[in-house]
């Protein structure tokens, strides 16, 4: 890849056309991607937290998704620093971090969660209560924690609920519910980790969908019709970064469709690198990647990410690698010809919360690498 030095911003524009999804109106294309920080003592958001997302708003990011933030369900986190988007004091918060964003022209939402089964990376911290998943696996072969019941679910899709119309009263622009890398909704949609022969379990990924699916209608009732609804998706599971729900666009449409015909307005495809295709058997080494693909089957808008103006990915990053600062050529190609419509970053936008003012001005020197010591701070 060219260094940043060298990159074409001639044709930078495409980042900035403004994008507008039912009430979502952004100015450029440029989505903060979610980022774990665990700087909310007692699960609280604070004036620290809204600085921090403040900061990125007046560097210019069209849109703002927090970091994950757990719904009202017993060890629905797995790390204590980890924000709870529920009670009241930690809604207090969230008002004080959405406020701060729109008083410096910037879009938010926040992104609810669930970690299932997952342990944190950041800590040995373990709920008081039992963990769940699909089938008490965190991994194919590896229990932990319980299987759910249909009590638990069904709380679980309604906290889900709760949590988005929470964010709508506040003042958030959208919402995202977390659907990837391992995290509780995918571990229903991983057969290695459901196991359930009842109507959330099944043999193929439509039928292990359900659950998300019913989530994104309990979501939409809660919103109404013009709130936008984001569903982050991965393929790559953190427990097994080899991992595939869908091995052909047949069956990427099978659990694709039914999540956008539920209320899913745009989908975050989230891989580790965005250039590199998604089905390279098909249609070679340049084509469509995650995004690409997802948009093409389903007709929804998407979000790309992965590695974006870095030179290694966030699996190096994790491991302490650094990474130096790189062209923007092969995304600015892609998003030329609309293969997706927004595109997240997050490691470029940790180290530098001006990252977008000045890819938009085209100072490439001034763009910084990451270094996995910017995790230590909330800057």
């Amino acid at each position: 890849m060219q260094p940043a030095s060298a990159a074409r911003f001639s044709s930078r524009d495409s980042l900035f056309r403004p994008f507008q999804l039912r009430s979502l109106s952004l100015p450029n294309r440029v989505v903060m991607a979610p980022m774990t920080r665990s700087f909310a003592p007692e699960g609280i958001p604070g004036p620290a937290n809204a600085a921090y997302y403040r900061r990125r708003a007046e560097g210019g990011v069209g849109l703002i998704l927090s970091e994950g933030t757990v719904i009202d369900r017993p060890a629905s986190r797995n790390d204590p620093g980890i924000p709870f988007f529920h009670g009241e004091a930690a809604l207090a918060g969230w008002q004080l971090v959405i406020d701060a964003v729109h008083e410096a022209g910037g879009h938010m939402g926040p992104q609810l969660w669930h970690t299932g089964a997952v342990k944190s990376r950041l800590s040995d911290w373990i709920p008081d209560a039992e963990v769940e998943s699909p089938s008490g696996l965190v991994a194919p072969g590896v229990g932990r924690g319980i299987a759910m019941t249909d009590a638990a679910i069904a709380d679980t899709i309604a906290a889900f609920a709760k949590a988005a119309g929470a964010a709508k009263r506040l003042g958030f622009d959208t919402i995202e519910l977390h659907g990837a890398h391992g995290y509780l909704i995918d571990e229903f949609f991983w057969s290695g980790t459901n196991h359930r022969q009842d109507r959330y379990g099944g043999a193929t990924i439509g039928e292990r969908g359900r659950f998300a699916a019913e989530i994104i209608a309990a979501v939409r009732e809660a919103v109404g019709p013009d709130f936008p609804i984001i569903v982050r998706l991965s393929q790559w599971k953190q427990q097994d970064y080899t991992a595939r729900l869908a091995e052909t666009p047949e069956q990427m449409t099978e659990w694709l469709r039914p999540l956008v015909d539920a209320g899913a307005d745009l989908l975050h495809c989230s891989q580790r690198r965005f250039w590199e295709p998604e089905f390279p058997e098909i249609d070679g080494q340049d084509g469509l990647n995650f995004a690409g693909w997802a948009k093409k089957l389903t007709g929804a808008a998407t979000i790309s990410v992965g590695s974006v103006g870095l030179s290694n990915d966030i699996l190096a990053a994790f491991g302490g690698e650094s990474s130096t600062s790189v062209g923007l050529d092969r995304l600015v190609e892609r998003l030329e010809r609309d293969e997706f419509d927004l595109i997240a970053v997050g490691r470029a936008l940790l180290s530098d919360p001006q990252w977008v003012a000045k890819v938009r001005t085209g100072d490439a020197e001034a763009l910084r690498g990451f270094n996995v010591s910017a995790l230590a701070e909330l800057v």
